[in-house]
């Protein structure tokens, strides 16, 4: 016989729109996150939120996260620079919670700087630390290995190298840091050891020159006299802004569900994700951060692997995919789709104390006759009885266990990518947002409807 047990969260009181309204005045600093397994839309609300701040700050992550911003009929992927450098008069921190590859950020920036945004603004932390080319190849060789045996245990990581350059900032020994590129005798002792480590790791390989510590000394030496006006204490750049008064955003690479502690482990990113690495992250304490803006979609994705409770592998999911152009800004990989799990996004709405929502990705769903949403799990028992649960189980073993409970929503016809205000929006439409406000109890400042900056309705 089969039992069911039931555990609940205890839900926050719903917030009306003017209350919400009350609450998302102007701070001194706001922070972006994130709240799913990433791709949700941070870099299009960092943009807009940039005009109304002196500096953005990236305060987590490398080259694994990608933002992409549409000016216009400009489109600009960023995966090191913050979203905020395309904006004049605004400065653009790279924090020592980033592991930089110095070679990709210069790439970067020449882009940038090719297509006429002027990136004279833009900082890093000296204490941020480097991915070196061994990194990558130990990423992949990782990968590799976990693959190997007839099984599949990867954790689809991008191979862009953060992981092993996160492991060697816990190490200490064979770290370097940004500051370090400027310092060549001191760089090449410390590629002296770091060499040595990674030669006992990577001997059934190809290296080249990625373990020749005179090579590496000469390559990311001059890459570092490149970026040595950037290069600063961010830590104090930043102290001596709030001070003055200025007005910082903390924009967050990857999401909630990704971060090393709080996400689906081990399938997860390898830095803290969420508001709470903003303090590691950058050196400033939480207690500055008096707003925090959680960033969702309408709807689920995943790349790579891992549970994802509500994923769709049939026509919807495809349908998903294609309306959402859901593909990875940084590997261009095909993400996986599903209905909107808020049972995950309450739990991340928690975590990160977040004070109103970003809505994304809204207008994906036009067209659709039902709207299914997951309001609660079901866990299957190792004995065979069942819990039912609107808690969030972080641990990949526990969730892989999960089976959705859905509520059914009225969906709406009509194509809102032409809706400029609240009142735009169909009858139906203003229904899914006020379902979502009242399940999280925090709400909805910003519906988008399409990439272009004027497709956000504010308010």
């Amino acid at each position: 016989m089969i039992e069911s047990s039931t555990t609940t969260a205890a839900a926050p009181r719903a917030l009306s729109r003017a209350e919400g309204r009350d609450r998302t005045q102007k701070g001194t600093c706001t922070a972006v996150v994130g709240l799913q397994w990433g791709d949700e839309g941070k870099g299009k609300i960092v943009d807009l939120l940039a005009a109304d701040h002196d500096a953005v700050v990236r305060y987590n992550g490398g080259a694994n996260a990608g933002h992409t911003v549409v000016v216009g009929d400009q489109k600009y992927a960023l995966h090191l620079v913050p979203s905020g450098i395309l904006y004049p008069g605004v400065m653009a921190v790279v924090g020592n919670g980033v592991v930089v590859d110095p070679e990709k950020l210069l790439e970067e920036i020449e882009g940038l700087e090719k297509r006429g945004v002027s990136t004279e603004r833009l900082v890093v932390s000296s204490r941020a630390h480097v991915v070196a080319p061994y990194h990558k190849l130990e990423d992949e060789v990782r990968e590799r290995l976990l693959t190997g045996g007839g099984k599949d245990g990867s954790i689809g990581t991008t191979k862009r190298g953060i992981g092993p350059c996160y492991a060697d900032k816990a190490q200490r020994s064979s770290a370097i840091r940004v500051g370090d590129l400027l310092r060549p005798e001191a760089l090449r002792e410390k590629l002296e050891i770091a060499c040595r480590f990674k030669r006992t790791r990577l001997v059934d390989i190809e290296v080249g020159d990625s373990l020749d510590p005179a090579k590496l000394t000469e390559r990311l030496s001059a890459v570092g006299e490149k970026l040595r006006a950037r290069v600063m204490d961010t830590t104090y750049l930043l102290h001596d802004m709030l001070g003055e008064g200025k007005r910082v955003l903390f924009e967050g690479g990857n999401a909630t569900l990704l971060d090393v502690d709080h996400g689906t482990y081990p399938f997860v990113t390898s830095s803290n994700c969420t508001a709470l690495g903003i303090s590691t992250g950058t050196g400033v304490p939480g207690r500055r951060l008096d707003r925090v803006v959680g960033i969702m979609k309408a709807y689920s994705t995943r790349v790579g692997a891992g549970p994802m409770p509500t994923e769709l592998l049939d026509a919807t999911g495809n349908l998903l995919r294609e309306r959402g152009r859901e593909y990875g800004t940084t590997t261009g990989r095909p993400r996986r789709c599903g209905w909107l799990d808020l049972v995950a996004v309450r739990y991340s709405v928690m975590v990160n104390g977040v004070t109103e929502i970003a809505l994304m990705l809204f207008d994906v769903l036009a067209g659709f006759d039902e709207l299914q949403v997951c309001t609660a799990y079901e866990i299957a028992r190792a004995d065979g009885t069942t819990e039912r649960t609107d808690r969030f189980p972080p641990d990949a073993v526990d969730l892989e266990r999960v089976t959705p409970i859905y509520e059914t929503l009225p969906g709406f016809g009509e194509e809102i990518t032409g809706a400029r205000g609240w009142d735009d929006l169909p009858a139906k439409a203003r229904e899914y947002v006020e379902f979502v406000e009242k399940y999280l109890g925090v709400p909805v400042s910003i519906v988008s409807v399409g990439p272009g900056r004027g497709q956000t309705l504010v308010g």
